[in-house]
Order: structure tokens, then C-alpha cells, then sequence
């Protein structure tokens, strides 16, 4: 088992899941709800985000071969979507927390898909798992990784909120934008790299 992989992979992971980026948006969104009842709902929204992330993980051969995709544009697509969301995490656009506020109680939508399971933490599992299949297990130990310390800080997100402020998950949120920034230039170099190899 390949241990410098799956923290590699973890990191990335849970950099992409971006917890501290989204506790304000969490705390906005559960704000009507009673504490532990706010808490069963996170729980629930976490266990379906994790759900989600593992079948694509699975299934991302299946699908890859169903739909007819190369590795090559799966990496383009992949480094091209993460640098979108890199710097939307870098420049975020004038909305406030408090504009994610909704009535109802949320359910999958929008804690668990696209907060969680967004479409670059899909794309990247969609990678891996095409990549290396051989190496699942320690991609799910990646996964699991990054889901459980995610899950650990969104709970705890009225503590760390109170603690670090609104500035500071900005700015830590920035951070971790400018890293995925390099991870998204260094995907879409490897896939026009195999696209060019391709051809030849």
C-alpha cells in the first residue's frame, strides 16, 4: 500500500471539498435549524455526499468506457473545471452567506451535491479511479480521508466561525485556491502532454 499516494490524494481531495471555504455557507443555510437537529441534518448531508463520491469512484471506469471518454480530454476537462473553481475561490463574487438561506430543510441539494460532491471533486475521482484501478483501495482511503476531516470541521463550522471569522475562511479559503490553481495547470498540461503522444 502506497501511503505517499493516498495523502497526496487525500490533500488534493480535501482541498477541492474546501470545508473552511464553506462553513459560512453551511452555518447560512442550517441557520433556522434547532442545534441538534442542524447537526442529524449535516450528519445526513455528509453520509449522501460520501455515497456519492464512492459510486463515482467505483463506477468511473464504467462510465468512462459508456460515454466513450479518453484520458487525455477526462484530464483537459478535469484541469479546466478545477482552475474555474480555483478562482472562484480566489475572487469570489459579491454574494454573502447569508444569500444561501432557505426555508425548507435542504436535503442533498445544496450541502451535499455541490458543496460536498461537487463536479471537481467527481472529476479528480473520475481520474484516479482511471488512472490506477489497481490502486482503489488506496483511493478509497484518500477519499475516506478527506470526507472524515471535512465532516469533523463543517460540524465543529459554528466554533471555527466564531474563532477565525468570516476574513480568515476567506482568506484560508484563498489559499487553498491558489494550490488547486497549480494542481489544475499541472492536470491539464498532463492532458494535452497524452493527447499529443496520442496523435504521434
Amino acid at each position: 500500500m502506497n501511503w505517499a499516494d493516498i495523502a497526496t490524494a487525500a490533500v488534493t481531495l480535501f482541498l477541492i471539498m474546501d470545508p473552511l471555504g464553506n462553513v459560512p455557507v453551511f452555518n447560512a443555510v442550517l441557520s433556522n435549524l434547532e442545534p441538534n437537529r442542524r447537526v442529524k441534518v449535516l450528519a445526513r448531508e455528509l453520509v449522501i455526499a460520501l455515497v456519492i463520491l464512492f459510486g463515482f469512484l467505483f463506477a468511473g471506469n464504467a462510465i468512462l468506457a459508456f460515454l466513450g471518454l479518453t484520458q487525455s480530454s477526462l484530464n483537459i476537462a478535469g484541469g479546466v473545471l478545477l482552475f474555474i473553481i480555483s478562482l472562484r475561490m480566489i475572487f469570489p463574487g459579491r454574494r454573502e452567506p447569508g444569500d444561501e438561506i432557505e426555508e425548507e430543510e435542504p436535503f442533498i441539494v445544496p450541502l451535499a451535491m455541490p458543496m460536498i460532491a461537487g463536479p471537481s471533486t467527481i472529476a479528480v475521482l473520475l481520474l484516479l479511479s482511471s488512472n490506477q484501478p489497481g490502486q482503489m483501495v488506496e483511493w478509497s482511503l484518500a477519499l475516506l480521508s478527506a470526507w472524515v476531516v471535512s465532516a469533523v470541521l463543517l460540524i465543529l463550522s459554528p466554533k471555527i466561525l466564531g474563532l477565525i471569522g468570516q476574513k480568515g475562511s476567506r482568506a484560508l479559503e484563498r489559499l487553498m485556491g491558489m494550490i488547486l490553481i497549480i494542481l489544475a495547470t499541472q492536470m491539464l498540461l498532463n492532458g494535452i502532454r497524452d493527447f499529443v503522444e496520442s496523435l504521434a
